[in-house]
């Protein structure tokens, strides 16, 4: 869990109040289940792809790499997986998609740590939920991230140039000259190992 495990989400209609739970999970690609999966493309795609309109392959064959680390928060609202009503048992005799989204982790930020072949940590896919942002999840991912690497050995990343202001808070500073990436500009990226 990352903190103290819980925050208070002070959602209330006529009936409750709900109290959600953040977590912070880290897996390598084998053990992702699929749905998890498919809740960080759909993150991924709907950020980097759909909001930025930037259309590119994000699946490029890294996650999958050995040494490859997924990092990202989730938000659950209280309610068991298991308290939630299959399509299949409301007379449908199928899964649907729309049971499948209800039963998705509500993934609210996301990145990857790959193995670059000169033996330097790349953190990439940096992304927070559009419904979650400013409330510190980016940074806390980050944090995860950079505590899993370690202080051994360098840590680079392609900044968007809007975003620099966090990754300089966590250590990074500029490693060369602003480039334009599928039409947004970056920035390279460095934290050396200490």
């Amino acid at each position: 869990m990352y903190g103290d495990g819980s925050v208070t989400d002070k959602v209330s209609n006529s009936v409750s109040k709900v109290a959600a739970v953040i977590e912070l999970h880290v897996a390598r690609f084998a053990e992702l289940d699929i749905v998890t999966l498919y809740a960080i493309l759909r993150l991924r795609s709907d950020v980097f792809v759909v909001e930025q309109d930037c259309a590119y392959s994000d699946v490029d064959g890294r996650d999958a790499e050995p040494g490859t680390r997924h990092v990202w928060l989730t938000a659950t609202d209280g309610i068991a997986a298991t308290e939630r009503v299959p399509a299949a048992s409301r007379g449908t005799g199928e899964a649907d998609g729309a049971e499948a989204a209800s039963t998705a982790p509500g993934i609210l930020a996301y990145l990857r740590i790959l193995d670059d072949p000169d033996g330097t940590a790349r953190i990439g896919r940096v992304c927070v939920a559009r419904d979650a942002r400013r409330a510190g999840h980016a940074a806390a991912v980050m944090t995860a991230a950079l505590d899993l690497i370690g202080t051994a050995r360098d840590t680079v990343l392609d900044a968007q140039a809007y975003a620099t202001r966090l990754y300089e808070d966590a250590g990074f500073v500029r490693d060369g000259e602003e480039f334009l990436d599928d039409g947004i500009m970056h920035v390279p990226m460095r934290r050396l190992a200490q």
